[in-house]
């Protein structure tokens, strides 16, 4: 694939070498923008292999002088299928006189799949695959759900306002001698779709089952307004909240399966658990707050910032409501 600011595809310059058949290369060029050096390359390509030429080569050095020989890394293999370690493989190349750094010796190791012994079983072939991409095919493929637990705000703002040691910094504080109250915590359930990633978050005061189930409902309707109706599969972690039976049988009501991840394994679930670290960077803590009301409100109207006007990577630097069939909520960029 050609780089961003490439001047030429492979359509343009097929378009560029026919013209270069009937007028001169130095004035088809200019016409192009492109030298009359680079246009001359790809017409004598054209002349000999035709439109194949056309198309970007590797820039892989075609001879490597100081690459490893083949010999030695099927010797580094072999030794390393008994289980030996990078550095007595180096010391047993080294006595049959075979100098190579033990970094090499690892890098290879690395690029083979061999560099985890962990991984090996007893003839020393991998246990493991590599590691592959979960990517969701259609709309509701899979609906990401997790619940993130932030501090609560006091009335009047907390340290982050006042200072430390003040005395809303002591009622974050609890014990035999305590002087103020305990703050708490506030739950953020959150639900993203993994092909859109459309994202719904509500604040509440718990985690329990019951509320988790209410949540569901909702972001169903949320993402139901957007023409998303078929969901086929609802993926949680292991939360107590979640292994419920009642939430299970909640979400097989709408939905084809409910797939909880591995345990101990986030990035299974890795969708929702990155849009809460944008999340927390852009407004949790992007600002001191006067009260959690104030914090709730700014999360609300940040939720809508993001599925309509902040550019996401994924979507190919479009805003997450660009790929779904319905746009819901119509907000101005300046609705602060």
């Amino acid at each position: 694939m050609s780089h961003g600011n490439a001047a030429l595809s492979f359509e343009g310059r097929r378009r560029l070498v026919r013209r270069c058949q009937h007028r001169p290369i130095a004035h088809v060029a200019a016409e192009a923008a492109v030298s009359r050096r680079c246009l001359s390359k790809w017409f004598a390509r054209w002349r000999a292999h035709g439109d194949a030429g056309l198309h970007d080569r590797s820039s892989r050095p075609h001879h490597s002088p100081t690459a490893t020989p083949e010999a030695v890394v099927e010797r580094i293999i072999e030794l390393r299928k008994k289980k030996w370690t990078a550095r007595r493989i180096h010391l047993k190349l080294a006595s049959e006189g075979t100098d190579i750094a033990v970094c090499t010796i690892s890098r290879i190791l690395r690029r083979e799949g061999l560099h985890r012994l962990d991984w090996l079983d007893v003839d020393g072939e991998p246990l493991r695959r590599q590691p592959g991409t979960i990517l969701a095919c259609y709309p509701g493929h899979m609906i990401h759900v997790d619940v993130k637990k932030v501090g609560r705000i006091p009335a009047g703002g907390g340290w982050w306002v006042h200072g430390r040691g003040s005395d809303a910094d002591r009622a974050r504080r609890s014990g035999p001698k305590n002087r103020g109250t305990k703050v708490g915590y506030t739950y953020l359930h959150s639900a993203v779709d993994g092909f859109t990633r459309l994202a719904y978050t509500e604040a509440h005061d718990d985690e329990k089952a019951s509320t988790a189930i209410g949540f569901l409902a909702r972001a169903r309707a949320f993402f139901t307004a957007h023409g998303i109706t078929r969901f086929t599969r609802i993926v949680t972690d292991n939360g107590s909240c979640y292994t419920a039976k009642d939430y299970t049988r909640s979400v097989l009501s709408f939905a084809a399966r409910h797939q909880r991840i591995r345990p101990y394994t986030p990035k299974h679930n890795g969708k929702v658990e990155r849009y809460q670290q944008t999340m927390t960077r852009e407004v949790l803590y992007a600002a001191p707050y006067e009260s959690e009301d104030h914090r709730r409100r700014q999360l609300q109207t940040w939720l809508i910032h993001y599925n309509y006007h902040r550019p996401h990577s994924a979507t190919r630097d479009q805003p997450p409501a660009t790929r779904a069939h319905t746009r819901v909520t119509k907000v101005m960029p300046s609705y602060t």
